[in-house]
């Protein structure tokens, strides 16, 4: 019977083998859950590297519309009764763009007086202002309050008094002031720290 018994070989064989490739293509069992799709924040490039997230700026500062509320009792006691504001000096107070102009001057006065206008400006054309006052100007520049401040004095064409001009930037707000005979210690830091706290 060596016919039978090279069909029960062949049987058994064919067996193994079916036994095997069934086998094969069996899920593994391991503890290891299965993988997922990765969050968005886990996304990686080709090469691996975690896409970077945006990070929120800041919030923009406001630009205030009152020029009183600006300023500390101190420096509000050094302008004393310097008027502010006056229809006769030019436009002044909070402006339709956003901005807002500080005008204290008595309009019958030949010189004394100040100014400041606080506007939006970003921040690639404020440096680019600030660094043509230094180069062109001779203005000094710092960087006090988180900011750029830049400033510059001279005597007055006319009058034996001292004219200037003080600039601050920080978060897209200009704060420029130009006077002449009339400088209260403290005006400007005043101002900074009342927008940005």
């Amino acid at each position: 019977m060596p016919g039978r018994s090279s069909s029960a070989a062949l049987a058994a064989v064919i067996a193994i083998a079916a036994a095997l490739t069934l086998g094969a293509c069996a899920p593994e069992q391991s503890g290891d859950p299965a993988p997922t799709a990765p969050s968005p924040i886990e996304s990686r490039t080709p090469g691996g590297t975690p896409i970077p997230t945006i990070t929120p700026t800041a919030v923009a500062a406001s630009i205030p519309t009152d020029c009183r509320a600006l300023l500390s009792p101190d420096v509000l006691a050094q302008l004393g009764s310097v008027p502010l504001n006056d229809p006769a000096v030019g436009p002044s107070g909070a402006q339709p763009d956003g901005s807002l102009i500080c005008t204290w001057r008595d309009p019958a006065a030949d010189t004394t007086g100040l100014v400041t206008r606080i506007t939006r400006m970003d921040r690639g054309p404020a440096l680019d202002m600030l660094n043509d006052l230094v180069t062109t100007q001779g203005f000094s520049c710092y960087t006090p309050d988180e900011g750029t401040r830049c400033e510059k004095t001279w005597i007055n064409d006319t009058y034996p008094v001292n004219d200037g001009r003080t600039l601050f930037w920080r978060d897209d707000v200009l704060i420029d002031t130009q006077y002449s005979n009339l400088a209260p210690t403290g005006y400007t830091a005043s101002i900074i720290a009342s927008i940005f706290g």
